[in-house]
């Protein structure tokens, strides 16, 4: 058996037998085996033949330096007859009583908890420090003689031989070994103080003797026994001064504390158990490693008497104060943990979780203090305490955190129990404030539940993401931050325990309460965070809707994703999110279906995908029933995504697709709202084709169709011009007389009628076009220049068709326009009014130039004056318009007047009955009285020929010029001879001084007379001051 596990397990010396047996003691157990210088007796008959045999050798042989050694020996046979060889094995103490139930379990559940035992402290004390006996092998103490039982012969015997060496050979050298061997003797016989006496002979006479440590050890035993102490002491000290070298040092520090102890002397016996510890430790002894029964117990028994003594010196806190003073110790977290127990067994438990602490907090760092920890938790659980408890909890939990210093210092691979516990307590403590907050009665703790709930599921997140629990407290976390209407945090927690870990039975269940929490927070979103929350929302059920197909909310939750799109505008994901409820769900209920449909046509739209939105919508529509309020707005939308292909023609200039596109509407959406307008951008398409026979057809059908529409005027003007541009001008200008009619506008409605008028005009359908003037000129007096013309276009209808009466009619309506115009007479009404004027001074004019002077002259003379007046008069006010070429034809008139009258006297009817001298005297009277016409005609009309002088020129100059030419050739008539290859022509060349400029008007004039060339296309001159007075004259 190993040395040293015999020192720990023994509490008793039997140890010193054996020591006392070895080669080198020559103890009895060895005399057999000794070769002294006498024969060696061979043993083979046993100890018997032994023993007689050192008899004869005795009896038979003188003595001699021999005869000691065999007196020893025969002793020792004597004592080995009787009771074994001595020095065996240490005889095993009395094991302590088995533990109570409940302390095992305590004990069992934590690695700090050292074994207890429900031993009494007195039965303890009795059998820890009870005298350990040193016996013979095969010997127990139940065998040991009484002392009232005869001796064996043996043993006397072999004493007696003892005494006889001692007595005979006082200086034999192995006198030492006599004693030691026959102390041992006398306490086989049971005969201790007889024992007691011959060791303290042998340690006073061989101090230095290699039994002496055994003997003092046994000394100490027998003192101790008979507690005097003092003495035990000095008997226990005196092996402790011999070193650590002697096999019974560990035994007798640990006998050394006892006997102080039993004087009160706890600390002093405290000194000598940490120093037999102390001494265990630097012969490598592992306080971590588990050894053989006996020595376990011995050690138990030690940290147990520690704990006694340090329980009698005060309290938990003597335990620091000692480590303190005397110095840190490897070891002291059994030193703790069994104080910690002997407090928990005495029902302690403050004092016991204090123990605990208080290593914890001195040795942060040690391997034992997260089990101290776990077991302040239990004492505090057994103790039912609570709130101790959670707060034991709390602070392991803190201190063990996989992200604490602790792990700093160790593996936690290596300690899966620690680990194991601060899962426990992560859970225990997040339900326990989960449970608090949800407890109605305790509303005002409910902040600081939350945060200590909270914490704990975040803490047990943190250090076991992987774990196979962590999905159910994540889920947990969620819940209690949704109860506090965190629903934001709530969200992301239900996201991560949905999809952050491997497949679980609540991920689906998760995901969905995801989805839950957002929207309850979208409710609450108010400003720029709305948008956030809303793409949270969205992005979440699309995640929901990808991973959990199968869920029986899958399809509600993508459509619900759709519409937040759509209504976010993300269009193009939206129509994609709908597309796969679409696919994914053609069975499920047929409002999620239409509301996919919806999303698509109403996105396409959106996005200018047109036909994919027709699609949408035919679908749409087809799952829409008849009576369903919204089936008119889907219409619409059917219309709309047509509409929108037409238009796109429309910028492609693929006029003929788009009328295409926007004539389906009629079809495919016969009531949309937009039917009417698709119609009228499907006839202006055409238009752009100029294919005017289908535009014209599309808006007549438009209009009889939609009677009273806004874009019914509209439709009109397109009609009337696509008549106008199709040639059909008449149907054009019953177009634009019904523009006139329906027109708000009053000017779109005179421009209407007027135009109207025009194009019966240009079709020579004079009757309704002087049906239109008409009506125009009646209507719209102003602007009066456009009035004015109207009217002069009347008048040239009448003078074509000969109807003189209306046509004189109108000229003078034009004149009296102009004269009643007031401020809003113009250049060009003057000069319509002029050329009217004109017109009708020609009839006076006329009417005067066929009166001839017939007889009786006077009659006829006075007729002709009248005349002549008038028409003078009449040609006179022309002047006042300021037209030059009116008053340059009024100039001319009034010359020509002048030059009928007097020719008019010269051909006057001659009086009958004159002589002839008298014809001759009334030939020269009438010639002296029609020169003076003549002179004045040629005057008048050299007022014509001065306008050159100003820069006028125009056929009324011209007229003038050709008559003066005529009456005085030899002043205005010059022969211009051209050659050429033609020959000479004789023409009359009038050169203006300088160049004629435009008139006052440069317009040209309607037809007037009969001689139109010389009305129209003249240009108007500078106003002339001067000459009217000289017409006049």
């Amino acid at each position: 058996m190993n040395r040293w596990r015999n020192l720990v397990y023994a509490v008793a010396c039997t140890a010193l037998a054996a020591c006392a047996t070895s080669s080198d003691q020559g103890t009895l157990a060895e005399l057999g085996q000794v070769e002294a210088d006498l024969d060696e007796v061979q043993l083979q008959d046993g100890l018997e033949r032994a023993a007689e045999s050192y008899r004869r050798y005795l009896a038979e042989t003188s003595e001699s330096a021999r005869t000691p050694e065999a007196m020893r020996r025969l002793a020792d046979l004597q004592i080995e007859q009787e009771y074994g060889v001595l020095g065996g094995d240490y005889v095993e103490m009395a094991a302590p009583e088995s533990a109570s139930p409940r302390t095992q379990a305590s004990a069992s559940q934590s690695p700090a908890a050292a074994p207890a035992t429900g031993e009494s402290e007195l039965a303890f004390e009795e059998r820890a420090s009870q005298r350990q006996q040193l016996l013979s092998a095969g010997t127990t103490p139940s065998s040991l003689p009484l002392s009232d039982k005869p001796i064996p012969a043996g043993p006397r015997e072999a004493i007696k031989t003892y005494r006889n060496i001692l007595e005979t050979y006082p200086d034999y050298e192995r006198n030492d070994q006599v004693l030691y061997q026959m102390s041992r003797a006398y306490d086989e016989i049971g005969q201790p103080d007889e024992a007691m006496a011959v060791m303290n002979r042998l340690v006073t006479e061989y101090p230095h003797s290699k039994y002496v440590d055994e003997v003092n050890f046994r000394r100490g035993e027998y003192l101790f026994v008979r507690k005097k102490y003092v003495n035990a002491e000095s008997a226990y000290g005196a092996i402790i001064d011999s070193g650590a070298t002697s096999s019974y040092f560990e035994l007798a520090l640990y006998k050394m504390g006892w006997t102080l102890y039993k004087q009160y002397m706890y600390e002093e016996a405290l000194h000598n158990y940490i120093a037999m510890l102390d001494h265990r430790l630097s012969t490598g002894y592992d306080f971590d490693q588990s050894y053989d029964e006996n020595d376990e117990h011995r050690l138990a028994d030690t940290f147990r008497v520690i704990s006694l003594s340090f329980s009698n010196l005060g309290g938990p806190e003597v335990v620091d104060e000692y480590f303190a003073e005397r110095g840190h110790r490897v070891y002291a977290d059994k030193i703790y943990s069994n104080l910690g127990e002997f407090y928990f067994a005495k029902l302690r438990y403050e004092d016991a979780a204090s123990i605990y602490r208080s290593f914890i907090k001195l040795n942060q760092f040690h391997k034992a203090s997260p089990h101290f920890s776990m077991r302040i938790v239990e004492i505090y659980g057994d103790a039912g305490f609570p709130i101790l408890v959670v707060d034991s909890k709390k602070a392991f939990a803190t201190d063990y955190a996989l992200d604490s210093a602790y792990w700093r210092h160790f593996d936690v691979e290596d300690s899966p129990e620690i680990v194991g516990f601060l899962k426990t307590n992560l859970t225990d403590l997040a339900n326990h404030y989960h449970a608090l907050y949800q407890n109605e009665e305790l509303m005002e703790e409910k902040p600081a539940s939350f945060a200590e709930a909270s914490n704990w599921y975040r803490q047990f997140l943190g250090s076991f993401p992987e774990d196979e629990e962590s999905p159910q407290i994540n889920y947990q976390l969620a819940d209690l931050l949704l109860e506090n209407d965190d629903f934001g945090d709530a969200a992301r927690e239900y996201e991560r325990t949905a999809y952050d870990y491997a497949a679980h039975e609540q991920a689906s269940a998760a995901g969905y309460a995801a989805i839950y929490a957002h929207r309850e927070n979208l409710q609450r979103a108010t400003g720029a965070r709305t948008l956030q929350v809303k793409q949270d929302t969205v992005a979440s059920s699309l995640r929901f809707a990808d991973t959990f197909q199968d869920h029986e909310q899958a399809a509600v939750v993508l459509g619900a994703a759709a519409d937040d799109l759509y209504e976010m505008k993300d269009f193009n994901l939206a129509i994609e999110s709908a597309e796969k409820l679409i696919s994914r769900y053609p069975a499920t209920d047929v409002a999620l279906l239409r509301s996919a449909w919806a999303v698509v046509a109403h996105s396409s739209i959106d996005i200018a995908e047109y036909p994919k939105a027709e699609y949408a919508y035919t679908n749409l529509l087809a799952l829409t029933p008849q009576d369903d309020e919204s089936r008119t707005a889907v219409v619409d939308g059917l219309a709309a995504a047509i509409y929108k292909q037409g238009e796109q023609a429309n910028l492609l200039e693929d006029y003929r697709a788009a009328a295409n596109h926007f004539l389906r509407i009629k079809d495919l959406a016969p009531t949309s709202n937009i039917r009417s307008v698709a119609e009228y951008d499907a006839a202006a398409a055409l238009m752009k084709l100029q294919d005017w026979a289908m535009a014209s057809g599309v808006l007549e059908e438009f209009r009889e169709t939609h009677p009273g529409h806004e874009l019914g005027a509209d439709a009109t003007k397109q009609l009337a011009y696509i008549y106008r541009e199709d040639g059909q001008l008449e149907r054009s200008a019953l177009e634009h007389e019904r523009i006139a009619v329906e027109s708000d506008d009053p000017e779109l409605s005179r421009e209407a009628l007027l135009t109207a008028g025009d194009l019966y005009y240009e079709v020579q359908v004079m009757d309704d076009a002087i049906r239109v003037y008409e009506q125009y000129v009646s209507a719209y007096p102003r602007p009066l220049d456009i009035a004015m013309e109207t009217h002069t276009r009347l008048a040239d209808i009448f003078k074509a068709g000969s109807d003189y009466d209306r046509y004189y009619k109108q000229l003078h309506t034009i004149i009296a326009t102009d004269r009643d115009a007031g401020g809003d007479r113009s250049d060009r009404s003057r000069f319509l009014a002029a050329n009217a004027a004109l017109v009708l001074a020609e009839q006076d004019y006329a009417q005067f130039a066929k009166l001839e002077l017939t007889q009786p002259f006077e009659d006829s003379l006075a007729t002709k004056q009248a005349h002549m007046d008038a028409s003078i008069e009449a040609f006179e006010s022309l002047v006042d318009y300021e037209v030059a070429a009116v008053t340059a034809a009024a100039t001319y008139y009034i010359a020509e007047i002048y030059l009928n009258f007097s020719a008019a006297l010269l051909q006057s009817e001659r009086p009958g009955g004159l002589s002839e001298s008298e014809k001759v005297d009334y030939e020269m009277v009438i010639e002296e009285e029609a020169f003076p016409f003549e002179e004045q005609a040629i005057g008048v009309h050299e007022q014509n020929f001065g306008l050159l002088a100003v820069g006028v020129y125009n056929p009324w100059v011209q007229k003038s010029l050709d008559q003066l030419a005529d009456l005085m050739p030899g002043r205005y008539a010059k022969n211009e001879i051209s050659s050429g290859y033609l020959g000479s022509i004789d023409t009359y060349a009038y050169r203006m001084p300088i160049a004629p400029e435009p008139g006052i008007d440069g317009e040209e004039g309607m037809e007037l007379l009969d001689g139109a060339e010389d009305a129209d296309g003249i240009e108007a001159a500078a106003q002339i001051g001067s000459g009217t007075g000289g017409l006049k004259e």
